[in-house]
């Protein structure tokens, strides 16, 4: 009996030895698959870059059902506008044009509050929520506009539906602003990069004019989602280059002096462009008419234009692949294409039309570029290159000049053309007209709307790292659940009863932060006896603190968050607006910054 139990116990003992070292490589195995933080957005930029692919694919088959049923062809829309009549060149954009309108209209009608659609003012300026039901209708108007020859790109269609997938897959996860930002950026990534096989500028893009930052934790993401989203788009799609640029070969220091001019002259045109879309949509807003009467009378602009210059039509793939391949085009032809281009795209753009503009402004300076060139071979000057040259330059230039972003054109113009031979002048034309643009117009085509929303933007700093730095949208939380203007105190008091917070946020009906409460505010009301029933919120708060804003350096809010007596600061979207967008912990701000500080203050080895 004795010799059994002991057999017993030494069997249980080897059982258990058995289990400690299958318990531990269990729970190594399991540490090996538990993805931290940074491998998590690896993960999910991949998951975007394959839904932005996906994305560019059903664009593409609707765009082509659309034109083959009202135009009763696919393919270009420059083919399918030259063959049609005059009347038909009217018809067709203008019907486009009021069916996009009444898209919005309904939609916005049935949405009544769209939320924010601007992507860099979902970053800036909010927490990172896109819309699901706004996007599908600004796609649907968009899709309706682009297939009937709207002067307008389609890059823009597809970034807003792979941003606004992307924020969705977060919300659905209730994971917080920082990261519902970084997949907003990554859909912006993946869509450029998709629509215009275009990695390398599609990452740019979305690290510098979306995010603002370059740091490695951000920039790894946009360029998982760009590279997979460019595969995607290319297996369904094919290696295929947009635009056919000749073959040439720059090798005189004689000829730079020359795209100095075109880049001075595409920062006075970048500028004009910029300014005058201004003038037109300032314009066109004070007219007491419905937003689809608006995009038909864009329409209708398009289809005039159209039937002397049919090129006008879409984004000009066709007509911007034919300047690059002339060899002497007629200078009066492409000046007036140039003017045609111009006011079709201003106008279209001005009355509210959804879609892109990173396309119209490549035809633009192609024609720009390919009318300085041929000026110069008429004028017997001694350029050897063709003009198609100067197209291409002129495609980069203008873009820089738009976007004030000479690295992204520079990149955008190697990836669409594969053409390594043009990137000293490229560079120099892109820099030059970025400098001009600046000096005459201070806003780029995508920090002027916010600029009018009182959104204030900083991406550039003499500081080094500066890049780098957190703001406060990097570590924004949810914010404090607020309460109305007009609750009870009844509610207040369960409110305080049932959370942490020492402070409730108040907002009135449209979500602005209108004051705040402490739970001491409410030590006076409670002897009121039976008239505490009639006592609102709007009665027991006080006036809001000085709030954040997502854009603002963690370091240049130091003072407020010193003086501050809350556990949450809200952070708001403007100063202006005062949209309660979200909240960062006071206690782990200061931390962060008393970390950094003493990084800083460490003694160098």
């Amino acid at each position: 009996m004795a010799h059994g139990l002991k057999t017993w116990v030494k069997i249980g003992a080897v059982l258990k030895d058995l289990f400690r070292r299958h318990w531990r490589r269990a729970l190594i195995i399991r540490d090996w698959f538990r993805l931290n933080e940074e491998s998590l957005h690896l993960v999910l930029a991949g998951i975007v870059g394959v839904l932005a692919g996906l994305a560019n694919w059903v664009y593409f088959l609707c765009n082509q059902l659309l034109q083959l049923l009202l135009m009763g062809q696919g393919g270009d829309l420059l083919t399918a506008a030259s063959q049609m009549a005059p009347w038909q060149r009217i018809l067709v954009p203008t019907v486009g044009g009021l069916a996009a309108g009444l898209a919005l209209h309904l939609g916005l009608r049935i949405l009544r509050s769209p939320g924010l659609t601007n992507l860099l003012e979902v970053v800036v300026a909010g927490d990172g929520r896109l819309r699901m039901r706004t996007g599908i209708v600004n796609a649907v108007s968009s899709l309706l506009s682009i297939s009937t020859g709207a002067s307008i790109g389609r890059e823009g269609l597809i970034i807003q539906i792979s941003s606004t997938v992307a924020s969705k897959i977060g919300q659905l996860a209730k994971w917080p602003p920082y990261r519902l930002r970084l997949l907003v950026a990554c859909g912006a990534a993946a869509g450029l990069a998709a629509g215009c096989n275009a990695p390398i500028a599609g990452a740019v893009y979305a690290a510098q004019i979306v995010l603002g930052n370059f740091s490695m934790n951000m920039f790894a993401p946009l360029v998982v989602s760009s590279v997979v989203a460019t595969i995607v788009s290319r297996s369904i799609f094919g290696m295929r280059q947009l635009y056919q640029a000749p073959g040439y070969d720059f090798t005189r220091l004689g000829e730079l002096p020359w795209f100095i001019v075109l880049g001075v002259l595409s920062g006075v045109l970048g500028a004009l462009f910029l300014k005058a879309m201004r003038a037109s949509q300032n314009r066109i807003n004070r007219w007491p008419v419905p937003l689809y009467v608006r995009l038909a009378f864009a329409g209708l602009v398009v289809g005039v234009i159209g039937i002397w210059y049919p090129q006008v039509w879409g984004n000009g793939y066709a007509a911007t692949n034919a300047l690059l391949g002339q060899a002497t085009p007629q200078i009066q032809f492409v000046f007036w294409l140039l003017v045609a281009k111009f006011v079709a795209t201003t106008v279209t753009v001005s009355s509210g039309t959804v879609g892109g503009v990173f396309t119209p402004t490549l035809f633009l300076g192609a024609s720009l570029g390919s009318l300085v060139g041929a000026m110069i071979h008429e004028s017997n000057m001694g350029s050897q290159l063709p003009t198609g040259a100067f197209a291409l330059v002129g495609m980069g230039s203008l873009l820089a000049a738009t976007t004030h972003s000479p690295l992204l054109a520079i990149l955008m113009i190697f990836e669409l053309s594969l053409n390594y031979s043009i990137m000293p002048a490229l560079m120099l034309a892109c820099v030059v007209s970025t400098l001009v643009a600046r000096k005459l117009h201070p806003e780029s085509i995508y920090t002027e709307p916010l600029r009018r929303k009182g959104v204030e933007l900083e991406r550039e700093s003499a500081n080094v790292g500066a890049a780098t730095e957190l703001t406060v949208g990097d570590i924004m939380q949810t914010p404090v659940p607020p309460v109305r203007e007009g609750a009870r105190f009844t509610e207040l008091a369960e409110r305080f009863l049932t959370s942490t917070n020492n402070f409730l946020p108040v907002v009135d009906t449209k979500d602005r932060l209108v004051g705040i409460i402490a739970l001491h505010d409410l030590k006076e009301w409670l002897s009121s006896g039976h008239e505490l029933a009639a006592v609102i919120a709007y009665d027991v708060m006080r006036p809001p603190p000085h709030c954040l804003t997502p854009n603002q350096k963690l370091s240049d809010v130091l003072p407020d968050l010193l003086r501050s007596e809350l556990r949450n600061v809200p952070v708001v979207n403007t100063l202006a607006d005062k949209h309660l967008v979200g909240s960062i912990a006071r206690a782990e701000a200061l931390g962060l910054l008393s970390e950094a500080i003493s990084i800083r203050s460490s003694p160098k080895v």
